[in-house]
């Protein structure tokens, strides 16, 4: 049989990857990146939009040349109008394409009087009529009230994917999925002021959008995850991490999907519709789905899934699975297995406080699961059928060991 390639496994939830055996990583990881993103905070801050911080901003058609001409233009004007040191030019950006494409040059806080001034300055440097170049004020006040229907908005949002949560799941999956959402945000956050991208309303939008995308993806994965442990503590075999491991590589292939399907549209609004056509608007929107879908899709693979695994190890009643799974593999590589009839009482003892549950199938025999611990995501192996006596079935052994007759 030809050697399967690393996607067909991948598809087949076989591929075998250690991730939630590596957590130690990933929580270091994200931990890192975490700093990294607060110390952007704190050091370079945010590239705040009119919307946000107020001023004034001046359209005026492309056909004057290129943007940096523009900028300067607007800067001369400001000079030649003496409208005070105050004012500047603080950001230009190309709006449209073809010859309905136009420039808009934002400055700081101009009053009605300084920006006709700035207007005149303008039409007499640049030649152009005075009905192609227009003005607009804008108040910080208005960004200050999108930003707290914003926070309003998430805060409502997380307190329902909590609840939800915790009725479709259980608390420490609501609570590492919320915290994986967290994440998403600060990430994305930090992405946006290490770039120096603007940020606009447009933005505060895709945050908001991409917390949904993430949420979706860890509500597969978790599903997955609660399919693989329900009666993990009637078996032996597998820790609740190797059966969490196990269900993150049954939905790998899945996650990768979505996220590829999700990201190709995004990146064409990104790099196609803000970079090549030049639609500057679209950039602040598709940077922030971009990044965002592509945090989420990772945070729920390698950082939700091993927070849930952490929380879980603490529950009394997992620790304990966990341990009887660990001795149990350490007595076979000692040679010291209990039969199978003394070890499913000790385990029934050791769990008479617990929930009837019924066990896991367990076809392989005690020898081959207690000398060794299952890969990272492999599945569940079939031992042969064997007699009463414990010796492989067959004709040749008869119940007491009498010989056959002539």
């Amino acid at each position: 049989m030809a050697k399967q390639g690393l996607a067909d496994r991948l598809y087949r939830g076989e591929a075998n990857l250690n991730i939630i055996g590596r957590r130690r990583t990933w929580f270091i990881v994200a931990a890192a990146l975490v700093l990294i993103a607060i110390g952007s905070f704190a050091i370079r801050g945010f590239v705040l939009g009119i919307e946000f911080k107020g001023g004034s901003q001046l359209i005026m058609p492309a056909t004057i040349g290129t943007q940096k001409e523009a900028e300067d233009a607007v800067r001369k004007a400001i000079d030649t109008a003496n409208v005070g040191e105050e004012a500047q030019v603080t950001a230009a950006q190309r709006v449209g394409s073809g010859p309905d494409a136009n420039y808009t040059v934002r400055t700081s806080a101009l009053s009605q009087d300084e920006a006709t001034a700035v207007k005149s300055a303008l039409v007499a440097d640049l030649g152009v009529p005075a009905e192609k170049i227009s003005d607009n004020r804008v108040s910080a006040a208005w960004g200050g009230q999108v930003t707290r229907q914003a926070l309003i908005g998430l805060a409502i949002f997380l307190v329902l994917v909590m609840a939800y949560l915790v009725i479709r799941f259980e608390w420490r999956m609501a609570a590492a999925a919320v915290s994986s959402l967290l994440l998403d945000l600060i990430l994305t956050a930090g992405v946006y002021s290490l770039v120096g991208f603007e940020v606009t309303p447009s933005t505060v939008i895709g945050f908001l959008t991409i917390l949904g995308f993430s949420l979706y993806d860890v509500v597969v994965v978790f599903d997955k995850v609660q399919e693989n442990t329900r009666g993990i503590t009637g078996g032996s075999s597998r820790t609740y991490a190797e059966a969490t491991n196990l269900a993150v590589n049954q939905t790998l292939m899945r996650s990768i999907n979505t996220g590829l399907v999700a990201l190709l549209p995004v990146g064409g609004l990104l790099f196609i519709g803000a970079g090549l056509l030049g639609a500057g608007t679209l950039k602040d929107l598709g940077l922030v789905l971009f990044v965002g879908m592509g945090l989420g899709v990772l945070s729920s693979i390698m950082f939700a899934s091993p927070l849930l695994t952490a929380l879980k190890d603490q529950e009394p009643r997992i620790k304990s699975h966990n341990a009887r799974v660990l001795t149990r593999r350490a007595a076979g590589r000692s040679g010291d297995v209990a039969p199978r009839k003394k070890a499913a009482k000790s385990t029934a003892s050791a769990t008479d406080a617990e929930p009837e549950v019924a066990p896991v199938p367990d076809d392989a025999p005690v020898a081959s699961l207690a000398s060794s611990s299952p890969r990272p995501g492999a599945r569940p192996t079939s031992g042969r059928n064997t007699n009463r006596s414990g010796r492989p079935g067959g004709s040749g052994n008869r119940p007491g060991g009498g010989k056959k007759r002539r």
